[in-house]
């Protein structure tokens, strides 16, 4: 059988590898928590930020179909 010596080297490393495993799950954890964290506080401010007003959602509407039509030129497409 094995002696006793081997056992408890076995057991020894196998402790050691399950509680390394167990630090790195709780940190990893801990990690994805404060993400989350982040992101909710985020869209708390984007919410008490004012909406765009309409003279700038026409003057983004403008520049993305001028984008548009740059890319269709440089692709080589007539409009």
């Amino acid at each position: 059988m094995y002696e006793l010596t081997s056992v408890l080297a076995i057991s020894a490393a196998s402790l050691a590898g399950l509680t390394i495993a167990a630090f790195a799950t709780l940190k990893g954890w801990r990690g994805w928590l404060d993400l989350k964290r982040l992101e909710m506080d985020r869209d708390r401010r984007d919410e008490d930020r004012p909406a765009a007003s309409t003279g700038s959602r026409i003057e983004i509407a403008d520049l993305k179909e001028r984008v548009r039509k740059l890319e269709a030129i440089a692709a080589g497409i007539e409009i």
